[in-house]
């Protein structure tokens, strides 16, 4: 059993409190690989924003659990030797699958988890999330659950629709399975496709525009639940700089398209607490990793295209935290 507390890592309950009270969301953002950590830690320690380091199951795999425990320790010393003296960083399971996978993170240093019973019924949602919570309480472990179903792909998540949560079942499912905060479906969605072109309008420029939030139903789920820890999935805006400049260097993502900032924005300034992103880094990472390709066709080694998809990445990761979720200064 290693605690996270060895690691220098924190969970999420004081992070989360400060952030409704102060009117901004902690950027929980999702990595695989050193240089996305890297930039990570640079962005929040420069910022000092409050961050939170997210690994799905196949990010897991990917990595190395062993490894991954030793990065993040290794992210808290980095962060202190870039002049942040407290750093706030959580190491959080993105859609934990089952309580053998949550009760494996909790075991291995993490500091919060995430249990997705959303494809179960309702009852089986319950149980689930509740035997997480249980177990990762004992260990001052915070536990996300979630409620309504995301459409869109991102690892082993899929669905093709997404099911709105039901603001009547809330206040039930908070109280009964104890969880820490809720993931709810309001109409965000997983990938770099978050919409069809079917589902979206055309601007003068002739550009995709997404169709807007529902916040009547975050609004009602607040009003359900008023000060309780909101979290939205499947949040990246899918820049189109990125989107652009992969195309033209060889890449084909037509029609690719995201959260509008303004409206996470919006989100961000009431109960939603933290917000998730990971597309908008895989795509700043391949943008830049491509440029460098085509320019430099007799490059080989890897430093000179993951160091500058790294650089890209932090200046994504600055942007979002600035202007987008406004945790800068709040660590």
């Amino acid at each position: 059993m290693v605690s996270y507390k060895e690691l220098g890592l924190v969970n999420t309950r004081e992070m989360f409190a400060k952030a409704i009270k102060g009117g901004y969301a902690v950027p929980a953002f999702n990595f695989n690989n050193m240089e996305q950590l890297q930039a990570i830690i640079k962005a929040a320690a420069e910022e000092k924003s409050p961050v939170i380091l997210q690994v799905s199951k196949g990010a897991r795999n990917y990595a190395n659990a062993t490894l991954l425990r030793y990065m993040a320790q290794g992210a808290v010393a980095y962060a202190k030797e870039l002049g942040w003296e407290n750093p706030q960083i959580v190491l959080h399971l993105d859609h934990g699958d089952s309580f053998e996978l949550c009760k494996s993170c909790i075991d291995n240093g993490f500091s919060s988890v995430m249990i997705d019973g959303s494809h179960l019924p309702y009852e089986e949602n319950v149980a689930l999330t509740k035997q997480v919570v249980d177990y990762a309480h004992q260990f001052d472990v915070t536990v996300e659950g979630e409620l309504g179903v995301l459409a869109g792909v991102e690892d082993e998540v899929s669905a093709d629709h997404h099911t709105y949560t039901d603001p009547e079942e809330v206040i039930d499912f908070a109280t009964r399975t104890g969880c820490d905060s809720l993931a709810i479906s309001i109409g965000t969605s997983h990938g770099a496709y978050k919409f069809t072109p079917e589902q979206c309008t055309r601007n003068a420029e002739g550009k995709l525009v997404p169709p807007p939030l529902a916040f009547d139903v975050l609004d009602a789920v607040m009003e359900k639940l008023p000060g309780f820890p909101i979290v939205l999935h499947g949040s990246s805006s899918v820049p189109q700089e990125e989107v652009d400049t992969i195309n033209k260097y060889g890449g084909k993502l037509p029609d690719a398209i995201g959260i509008p900032e303004e409206q996470l924005r919006k989100a961000a300034k009431s109960a939603v607490c933290k917000i998730n992103i990971d597309s908008d880094s895989r795509l700043a990472m391949t943008a830049a990793i491509r440029k460098v390709f085509v320019e430099k066709p007799a490059e080989f080694d890897p430093r000179k295209y993951l160091g500058p998809a790294r650089d890209n990445m932090e200046k994504l990761y600055k942007h979002k935290i600035e202007d987008v979720l406004g945790s800068a200064g709040k660590a």
